[in-house]
């Protein structure tokens, strides 16, 4: 499986330019982060901390904002990672950068990068903005029965979002995303979610004002 997917993953070469000076405060890059069995490795995903003010308690992958003085997107993703999970960039073989994508009604931007660790990982959570640490196998991605669908109460008329459920944490939104992106495109899951459009969201958030 993971030979596989670093096949296909070629398709999305390195290229990790750095942004312009004026949006640092706008772009972001985070680690998807494989290591562990060949017929089924494992992805590195953490909760953030509680008490952060976005994104409280909701799954991610490692990483962070862009800073001016990084030399590009790649050395954000690394440098982020070693600083929330303890993992030295000279661990991580990166292999390829994915589509910029954002998280819904953000004007965030953040290009994700594929990496491979070898052998048993120490990993520490920076607990300021870190509540755990957990591995997710790719097989639990690739079957489609395992997907549910959750009704968010804050959001306007009670939208369902598609999640996944796994040891207590729920996988969902822009993290869910990248994910199943990627291994539709590199092991043909053909796994097929239902999100609500932004056109829908609009309407109903003025439906509610």
């Amino acid at each position: 499986m993971l030979e596989t997917i670093k096949k296909r993953l070629k398709k999305f070469p390195l290229n990790p330019a750095q942004p312009d000076q004026q949006d640092s405060g706008s772009i972001a890059a985070v680690m998807v982060l494989l290591h562990g069995a060949r017929d089924n490795p494992q992805i590195v995903l953490t909760q953030r901390a509680m008490h952060l003010n976005s994104h409280a308690g909701e799954v991610a992958f490692p990483g962070g904002m862009w800073d001016r003085t990084d030399d590009n997107l790649l050395y954000t993703a690394l440098r982020e990672t070693e600083e929330e999970i303890g993992l030295h960039p000279s661990l991580i073989e990166p292999i390829a950068m994915l589509p910029v994508a954002s998280p819904k009604r953000r004007s965030l931007h953040v290009t994700p990068f594929v990496g491979l660790a070898q052998g048993p990982l120490n990993l520490r959570s920076e607990p300021s903005e870190i509540a755990a640490i957990f591995n997710a196998p790719v097989s639990l991605f690739t079957d489609i029965n395992n997907y549910q669908y959750f009704e968010m109460k804050n959001e306007p008329g009670g939208l369902s979002f598609p999640c996944l459920p796994y040891n207590g944490y729920n996988i969902w939104g822009f993290t869910l995303k990248v994910l199943v992106d990627m291994f539709n495109s590199t092991l043909g899951v053909g796994i097929d979610l239902e999100y609500p459009s932004d056109q829908l969201i609009e309407e109903l958030r003025k439906r509610g004002q």
